[in-house]
């Protein structure tokens, strides 16, 4: 059974979104031939979802946003998958900020610490770029592409789809990986989270299931101050 969640996306795309994607066929996973898991309806009810992320402390306003760039994403065959990160920077860093939600059973899979790059601000993440070397985290829709085991042990690869806003992702190396500097332990030394290369990086003892849960084609959201 298709959840309230993922008939009703559809037409929030349609109110909502604006914006250019422009994702990159050589960055961006293959998903042409698999079947697109949304119906769109103009009569759904949201409520449970609602009330799920509310209860997890999701803003609605940055849970309808991210519901339609997830539905945008679908439209352009960028996506197929019912799972949705939403990332928002908005909040302080020490504070959980990063959900994974299931739109098929309108619940909350995941609810994690999450850090930002060192030159986006301190506690509350303020300035953003797509620019290599800037250091600050990208706000937009993003793609998970292909994990990878790198400096910072299992990774998972982001590609951008917002022309000019996220879409240099992948060449600045943007990814999701596990950090020692996330940590809740590390909030009374420095008031914050410790901060990243712009990298959306999560603690080392639950990055790991998080990377294998969302990865190979779902869509990450991330809001914030603009």
């Amino acid at each position: 059974m298709v959840s309230a969640a993922v008939r009703t996306v559809g037409m929030l795309s349609f109110l909502l979104v604006a914006g250019v994607r422009n994702p990159s066929a050589a960055t961006v996973p293959n998903l042409s031939n698999t079947p697109v898991a949304t119906i769109s309806a103009i009569t759904s009810d949201l409520a449970p979802l609602e009330a799920a992320t509310a209860a997890a402390g999701l803003d609605s306003d940055v849970l309808h946003e991210a519901l339609s760039a997830r539905e945008a994403a679908v439209r352009s065959g960028e996506s197929t998958s019912t799972l949705l990160t939403v990332i928002d920077y908005g909040l302080p860093s020490r504070e959980r900020r990063l959900w994974v939600i299931d739109l098929a059973t309108d619940s909350v899979l995941a609810h994690e610490l999450v850090a930002h790059g060192k030159n986006s601000g301190g506690d509350i993440a303020t300035s953003f770029s797509n620019r290599r070397g800037s250091n600050q985290s990208s706000l937009g829709t993003f793609v998970t592409g292909d994990t990878y085991h790198g400096k910072h042990g299992l990774s998972l690869r982001l590609h951008g789809l917002d022309a000019g806003v996220n879409d240099a992702a992948f060449d600045r190396a943007i990814v999701i990986h596990g950090a020692a500097y996330v940590r809740e332990s590390i909030v009374p030394q420095l008031g914050r989270l410790g901060r990243s290369q712009g990298c959306p990086a999560l603690a080392e003892d639950v990055a790991p299931r998080i990377i294998e849960m969302i990865k190979g084609g779902t869509v990450v959201y991330a809001a914030g101050r603009k």
